[in-house]
């Protein structure tokens, strides 16, 4: 007997659960089924020692792609004003709106609202980029836009939740924590996951990174884009040596309570997170400090830039290149705070998007350059996205609302296919009348081109094999390399 029941765990495998129900009959019939090979995988899995729930996975078919950079651009970018052109609204700018209108967020609809920018054509391509993306408009013959990505919610908290972990409710696992659980990590160093604050956490929260019912060493890590990037980087202790005897306790107390009680998530993942830490003083510091990078690069990036958000970007962009240099799987920047709102244009649209744009183009154009001369472009997946796009009619006079029938977002490196387009709106921008795509559909490629079959991905919850595009999902194989 334990001295105080109430301080002992009362999480049981399901091992445990056989042998203590109906006398262990239970057990006897598990033994037979394992004697009797239909279940000697899980027994040679039984039997294997335990491995870090950070190592490298192998993948389900060759890979494209080593790492992901995903580029979230928080409050939905307006397509018809950067990477969907639509003549039609500038000649009827001003004009009643030519198609039914769905419902909207605020339903203050004003008239068909043109773009006030202009499109170019760019690369040996001729892909159409505005006139807010001088600097990504270089890279055009890298990039492939799908013009019709589609969003089964139209207002923020829930997309953002569609966006990140395939389901708009929240408590769902990241596609961050997905990648690392799917395909571990080939960093012993730092987290498979790091989001990069750059100081707006989207709407929905920290769950938008969380690691829902996969183990929780899955779960997204945060850093700050400024130093120190993580709380209590260095260590209390007085020496290196004093802190692991510490550590060796604990991990030999928590093992102990692991033999009394079998396997449980929560602890488990808390020995791994504590190895882990111990690990990062010494290589988090080093990463954030940027004394090693030339003068040229750091301009390149924008980090002497005038306008505080293109430098904070810019150095979020950076520290992007040199996680996967480290090796990280999953790396995901967020949007500056700008004194406004962020892509959200609601009124404002002209300052508020050359705002955004301006924070981010030159940083992003700098880490498709970088990670192109360092051969690292070809093996890292970059993705630029928002939850949802905008309306191509008013919001009042001079802003746009929520629109979630017809979006755009570009892929680049990572074994996709550069300079094309995918899909296609109608005539106004307005819906997906082409290809029309969703965001499981983004998902599933995603993991194709790291070398995973998205049905295969799988964990069991709740009775059913759970996994990041639910029962839908299909490879975007037009816009593969």
């Amino acid at each position: 007997m334990y001295p105080c029941q109430r301080i002992r765990s009362t999480c049981h495998s399901r091992r445990d659960f056989l042998q203590q129900a109906g006398t262990g009959f239970g057990a006897l019939a598990l033994t037979a089924l394992l004697n009797s090979g239909e279940l000697g995988n899980a027994r040679a899995a039984e039997q294997q020692p335990d491995k870090s729930p950070f190592a490298p996975k192998a993948t389900h078919f060759p890979a494209k792609a080593k790492s992901v950079i995903y580029l979230y651009m928080d409050g939905g970018p307006s397509q018809v004003d950067t990477f969907d052109p639509k003549p039609r609204l500038t000649a009827e700018n001003g004009k009643p709106f030519g198609l039914k209108m769905e419902p909207t967020q605020f339903n203050n609809n004003g008239a068909t609202l043109g773009s006030p920018w202009k499109f170019n054509q760019y690369g040996d391509s001729g892909l159409p980029v505005s006139d807010l993306f001088p600097h990504i408009a270089q890279h055009a013959d890298k990039l492939a836009v799908i013009r019709s990505m589609t969003s089964e919610f139209p207002e923020h908290t829930s997309a953002n939740y569609f966006l990140h972990t395939g389901t708009g409710v929240q408590g769902r696992p990241s596609m961050g924590a997905w990648f690392g659980y799917g395909l571990g990590s080939e960093c012993r160093d730092l987290p498979g996951f790091v989001v990069i604050n750059g100081g707006l956490i989207p709407p929905g929260g920290l769950d938008c990174f969380n690691s829902g019912f996969l183990p929780a060493s899955f779960q997204g890590s945060v850093f700050a884009a400024q130093q120190p990037p993580v709380s209590n980087i260095q260590r209390l202790e007085a020496t290196d040596s004093l802190q692991r005897n510490k550590l060796s306790l604990l991990k030999q107390l928590d093992q102990q309570l692991l033999e009394r009680t079998g396997r449980a998530d929560a602890l488990e993942s808390a020995v791994a997170n504590y190895e882990l830490a111990y690990r990062m003083q010494t290589v988090v510091p080093a990463l954030m400090d940027l004394k090693d990078e030339t003068a040229a690069t750091q301009s390149m990036y924008g980090l002497d830039s005038k306008y505080g958000p293109t430098t904070t970007f810019g150095r979020q962009c950076l520290l992007a290149r040199r996680l996967v240099e480290k090796g990280v799987r999953f790396i995901e920047l967020t949007c500056p705070s700008l004194g406004h709102d962020r892509w959200d244009q609601h009124g404002g649209l002209k300052k508020g998007h050359e705002d955004n744009s301006r924070c981010v183009d030159q940083p992003i154009a700098a880490l498709l350059t970088d990670l192109q001369q360092r051969g690292l472009l070809d093996s890292t997946l970059v993705v630029w996205s928002g939850e949802f796009g905008r309306t191509p009619f008013a919001q009042g006079s001079d802003g746009r609302d929520h629109n979630p029938f017809g979006f755009s977002l570009w892929l680049a490196g990572g074994g996709t296919k550069g300079g094309t387009v995918y899909g296609a709106t109608d005539e106004y921008g307005y819906k997906a009348v082409e290809n029309a795509c969703e965001i499981h559909d983004l998902h599933a490629t995603m993991l194709h081109l790291m070398g995973m079959d998205h049905t295969r991905v799988t964990f069991r919850f709740s009775g059913r094999d759970m996994r990041l595009t639910d029962v839908k999902g299909h490879v975007l194989k037009d816009i593969c390399a």
